[in-house]
């Protein structure tokens, strides 16, 4: 299957639907080659206007999906063509209800250590017969990544997801996705805190017309407000600015 690549104020994105994606993993699997996922929303496409290594790393990514409604929507008014949005938490329940299945076994990275675990349990619960190949908190310093990255080697792993932050997981990623020897790498950020139970996502009537940072700022807002007061302009900036760039 062809990923059918688009370019978007400088980042690449696969304009595929979500079971496309799907099968897109179940080849990257079979295949047995480390393959890095990254999903792109309004705050990464900003941040990598100036981190050219955080730009470089998106686009070197085997999968790249859409996982924020902005992003759609700008394509859209960019005359880009973009199927859908895939959420990364969306993909991560549709690969974990599929896994069973397909007999693949799984490794959570991420997270405190009673996320992590409840993340585990509760996946145990709702998918009968998933295969756990380990799980780790996502608290550590540089010198537990050589540790961690080889106990996820010797795991036997098929399919890794990683829940801390960007860029910080995308750079891990990166990194070490080869010497891990892991077919899908995915960086999944929040997910884990959603499907513990943690945290809320939006309802969604929220997701649908594209305010789920405003909900999330709501539950935290110490810690989001900062982060889409100072992107969602420079976003919606960049977007009018390529417009009228492409109009003339």
């Amino acid at each position: 299957m062809k990923n059918n690549r688009i370019e978007l104020l400088g980042l690449s994105i696969d304009n595929l639907s979500m079971q496309e994606t799907l099968d897109r993993i179940g080849e990257i699997i079979s295949a047995k080659k480390p393959v890095q996922h990254v999903v792109v929303n309004a705050a990464k496409i900003v941040h990598a206007q100036k981190d050219n290594h955080l730009k470089s790393v998106i686009n070197n990514c085997g999968l790249i999906n859409a996982d924020g409604q902005a992003v759609v929507w700008a394509a859209r008014i960019l005359g880009i063509p973009l199927k859908e949005r895939v959420a990364g938490i969306d993909l991560m329940y549709n690969i974990l209800k599929i896994s069973p299945e397909k007999g693949w076994r799984i490794y959570f990275l991420g997270a405190k250590e009673e996320i992590v675990k409840k993340v585990v349990e509760k996946a145990k619960v709702d998918f009968p017969g998933i295969r756990v190949a380990g799980f780790r908190n996502g608290y550590f310093k540089d010198n537990d990544e050589e540790n961690i990255v080889q106990g996820i080697k010797e795991s036997g792993a098929d399919i890794l997801f990683v829940a801390i932050s960007s860029p910080q997981k995308e750079i891990f990623l990166n990194k070490y996705m080869k010497e891990m020897n892991v077919p899908f790498c995915m960086g999944v950020g929040g997910s884990f805190d959603v499907y513990a139970g943690h945290t809320k996502r939006a309802p969604v009537w929220l997701q649908r017309i594209g305010m789920e940072w405003f909900y999330r700022i709501l539950q935290e807002p110490r810690r989001m407000w900062k982060r889409y007061a100072t992107t969602n302009p420079v976003f919606i900036y960049l977007v009018m600015k390529n417009l009228i760039r492409g109009k003339k």
